[in-house]
């Protein structure tokens, strides 16, 4: 049986999700759809949410997978509410799925497209009884819907917990069981962030721990991962002068120098005598596991890092208080807003540094500190030191690494909810437009 012809919209606003949600998606629907000859004539779409920490380069490296037959850009979002057939004739069956953002915007996209709609829940589906089907990343989402509409939600498992495993990450550490190795050369990686209010930060912070490190630890090798949406030039800004944070972390000038016969890559190179080799490719997965451990920030970085089983040491410098407005929903929101906003981050920050899980993706996945984070006014000496301190017990990032690889769950996340999406498109051909689709199978 060949069914009619019909649409798959994703639905995604920042570049973490781009990364870690949306690609890994995209690609699996893909492959999936040309092996489904009775589906082969779905299109894939792609929808950005306006996104107050957007880079503008989003749609550009979505366009870079290759299996989008249209994007929709984040500013365009309210006009196609308004006149969705100004972009393109939408077929008269369709599936919105939601891959982060606010949910509110496509429920409100399934609704005036006519679509049904499926909603990957992380922590919580906030409007379930517009959901046909609820995709839940654990069982801590999926306990959070109302019994009313659990018949609609499946658990699916983390989207992250599918990042292809390789070999064992870097010499320094050894397999469980074994003797500890030798120090060699250890490998740091840098992840500051991909939105602008954490890059201006993050990325100068960084740069002045390295070069405290490097003080240390001559022989250590840095690298620092680009976003998809941020670009070689634009660490020259973020760690420049153009940036008036730079200078207040102490980090030395930067300049930029192109790939040679020695250097691979990009470099990021400092006053100081360090260079950063600067990997532009995506996803790094490869380079990140030959990393010792890595120094990011909150955010997506942290699942990604998780996923790949990296250690990590988790940092917020919170005396600046712009950092505050890199976070999502209500509460960035509010902390930038003109009078309630130095209000809002010193309430907030009070609450982050009196709870136990933390702010990184490990911790709240597990509920107890599984990777360590340092929130507050915090500086790149001091961060330097807990560094050398890790680097010199190997023990202690093994277990690390252990810990994340438990957390990170057997995998199967990504073809769980492609199977979703195309029972949703199969089903809807049986249902009448507004009746519930069939309950999902009972969760054990």
């Amino acid at each position: 049986m060949v069914f009619p012809q019909s649409d798959i919209i994703l639905v995604s606003n920042g570049p973490g999700e781009l990364l870690t949600w949306v690609r890994p998606l995209a690609r699996q629907l893909h492959r999936d759809l040309v092996s489904t000859p009775a589906l082969a004539t779905a299109q894939l779409h792609l929808v950005l949410t306006p996104c107050p920490h957007a880079h503008g380069e989003e749609a550009r490296s979505a366009a870079e997978l290759g299996v989008f037959d249209q994007i929709i850009q984040a500013r365009f979002f309210w006009h196609l509410l308004l006149q969705p057939r100004r972009y393109r004739r939408w077929r008269p069956q369709g599936v919105v799925v939601f891959l982060g953002g606010d949910q509110l915007w496509a429920v409100l996209l399934a609704a005036r497209l006519g679509y049904r709609h499926i909603c990957y829940a992380e922590w919580v589906a906030r409007w379930p009884r517009w959901c046909d089907r609820i995709a839940a990343m654990g069982p801590t989402a999926y306990g959070r819907v109302p019994r009313r509409w659990r018949p609609r939600a499946q658990i699916v498992g983390d989207l992250m917990g599918d990042v292809p495993q390789g070999q064992t990450r870097d010499p320094t550490i050894s397999p469980p069981g074994q003797p500890v190795q030798p120090p060699s050369p250890a490998t740091i990686a840098l992840l500051p962030g991909s939105k602008p209010a954490k890059l201006c930060v993050g990325l100068p912070f960084m740069l002045a721990t390295a070069e405290q490190l490097h003080q240390q630890h001559p022989d250590c090798r840095f690298l620092v991962l680009l976003a998809p949406t941020v670009r070689c030039q634009d660490l020259l800004h973020f760690a420049g002068p153009q940036n008036p944070l730079a200078a207040t972390f102490g980090a030395s000038a930067v300049r930029l120098e192109a790939p040679s016969p020695s250097h691979r890559h990009w470099s990021l190179c400092t006053a100081a005598g360090v260079r950063i080799a600067v990997v532009d490719r995506h996803p790094a997965h490869e380079q990140l596991r030959r990393c010792t451990m890595a120094l990011t920030t909150v955010g997506a970085n942290t699942a990604e890092l998780g996923g790949l089983a990296v250690p990590m040491l988790v940092v917020l410098p919170t005396q600046h208080p712009q950092v505050m407005g890199a976070w999502d929903g209500p509460l960035g929101l509010l902390s930038r807003a003109p009078l309630l906003g130095p209000i809002v981050t010193r309430a907030a920050l009070s609450i982050v540094l009196g709870r136990g899980s933390g702010l990184a993706w490990p911790n709240l996945q597990a509920g107890r500190m599984v990777v360590p984070e340092r929130i507050g006014p915090i500086t790149p000496t001091e961060i330097a030191q807990e560094v050398l301190v890790l680097l010199r017990h190997p023990a202690s990032l093994e277990a690390m690494a252990m810990a994340l690889r438990q957390l990170r769950g057997p995998g199967g996340a990504t073809a769980a909810l492609s199977a979703m999406v195309l029972e949703v498109l199969r089903l809807q051909f049986h249902c009448r437009r507004g009746k519930p689709l069939p309950p999902v199978a009972a969760q054990p």
